[in-house]
């Protein structure tokens, strides 16, 4: 993936972690189930019901991640879109009550952070990797969630 200006020194209490999951599907399919509207509601759900997101997986575009209400969640930059191979989100910052906040202790909690998604194809169909960085504090929750959220994601692209 491309660097977009973020260093790992720069991520102060920051922890990458990193989850996985083999599907039986091409890498379109998953990408597809990953991404669309209606089914990335379904498999975020198990992070937060309501989970949504406004804007597009298009390299360069700012799409935000909100959850039900759609006044709170990060505010992202797609870094870069690469179907079915990649995608690189920049976080920059959080929504608060429908606006972008980059400068509060919450928002300094995730920004700048990076998550991406990776689909390598094998000859079983596709691995899913997600690389993210976390604030120490969401360890656990990630740790908890990720691995049911893939169990999801996996059940909706095979089924």
């Amino acid at each position: 993936m491309s660097d977009i200006g973020i260093t790992r020194g720069s991520l102060l209490k920051m922890k990458r972690l990193k989850y996985q999951v083999e599907v039986a599907a091409p890498r379109e399919r998953v990408w597809d189930v990953m991404l669309a509207d209606s089914t990335y509601r379904d498999w975020t759900s198990i992070f937060s019901p309501g989970s949504h997101f406004v804007g597009e997986w298009v390299s360069g575009q700012e799409i935000r991640f909100l959850g039900e209400g759609g006044n709170e969640g990060m505010a992202s930059r797609i870094a870069e879109s690469r179907r079915p191979e990649a995608v690189r989100i920049e976080h920059f910052g959080v929504v608060k009550d429908g606006v972008v906040d980059t400068t509060s202790e919450q928002a300094r909690k995730w920004a700048p952070s990076i998550e991406e998604y990776t689909f390598h194809a094998t000859p079983e169909g596709t691995r899913l990797e997600v690389v993210m960085d976390a604030d120490e504090s969401y360890v656990d929750f990630f740790d908890d969630r990720w691995p049911k959220a893939l169990a999801r994601l996996k059940e909706i692209a095979e089924g």
